[in-house]
């Protein structure tokens, strides 16, 4: 599986797990600290594999995949909906994950009342109650990432509040945002779709048994994954799991900020 490098090729390897709309570009965000810091970040193009392949041997693959490329042991960086792999991940690679790193974490729906306060409703609602109307919605989106990226930025992101909003006006930001909406659809839609298809589902209690320990990281005013759903994961999870409250962030403010942080932390391990 082909995966995108960042930060120091010789450094101690780290596995992002991109959000969803996202793709492997997204992990440029730790490339600067990550060479600071000596560790070499790799972020694999799950969307990639074969369609068919889904539930717990999408997950087997994409494991497979990084204990082919990673010798020894590996930290876990998962952001957003990149969360949920990270986790069924780890958990079918017992002993060589050392720790996983949560970023603006997606807790599974029914495991409180989360959607009503998600800027996201709408379009989880829609996937439940209609997964053909979704398919075209996610189509529609791929034209968009394809022909006018900045539209459909200003889209997904007429949402934001809390420190997202002060972000958004970077052109550097935006830049990244557009490259990471083609990269994510340049294959088609089904990795978009088999994700937040998979998201959506009861989430089986093998989620939860990963040996590693587990740092949460989570903006007090993320509307996208919203704070109660860290504090949710963090009493599911079997290790004494922490929560690094970031007062006043909300969604990719938090990742830029928990970036050097958790770099920091992982070369001091």
């Amino acid at each position: 599986m082909d995966f995108s490098e960042y930060g120091n090729p010789a450094g101690k390897p780290i596995v992002y797990f991109h959000r969803v709309p996202g793709a492997p570009s997204e992990a440029s965000v730790f490339d600067a600290p990550a060479r600071k810091q000596g560790l070499r970040i790799l972020s694999f193009d799950r969307f990639a594999i074969a369609p068919p392949i889904t539930g717990a041997d999408y997950y087997r693959q994409i494991a497979q995949a990084i204990s082919e490329t990673v010798q020894g042991r590996v930290d876990f960086i998962g952001f957003s909906l990149g969360t949920h792999a990270a986790l069924e991940v780890s958990a079918l690679m017992p002993g060589q994950v050392r720790s996983l790193h949560l970023i603006s974490a997606a807790a599974p729906l029914d495991g409180g009342d989360f959607l009503d306060q998600m800027a996201g409703k709408a379009v989880f609602s829609l996937a439940q109650r209609s997964p053909g109307l979704f398919q075209w919605l996610v189509k529609w989106q791929a034209l968009l990432a394809k022909r006018a990226p900045q539209m459909l930025f200003r889209m997904l992101f007429a949402s934001a509040q809390g420190q997202d909003r002060e972000l958004m006006k970077s052109a550097e930001f935006r830049a990244l945002i557009c490259r990471v909406l083609q990269q994510c659809f340049a294959q088609g839609t089904s990795g978009y779709t088999r994700d937040i298809q998979q998201y959506l589902k009861p989430w089986p209690v093998s989620t939860f048994a990963s040996e590693a320990d587990v740092c949460l990281w989570h903006g007090t005013a993320d509307n996208w994954s919203p704070f109660a759903m860290s504090a949710y994961l963090a009493e599911c999870l079997p290790s004494n799991a922490g929560v690094e409250r970031m007062e006043g962030l909300s969604h990719y403010s938090c990742l830029y900020a928990a970036a050097p942080m958790i770099c920091e932390r992982l070369a001091s391990e």
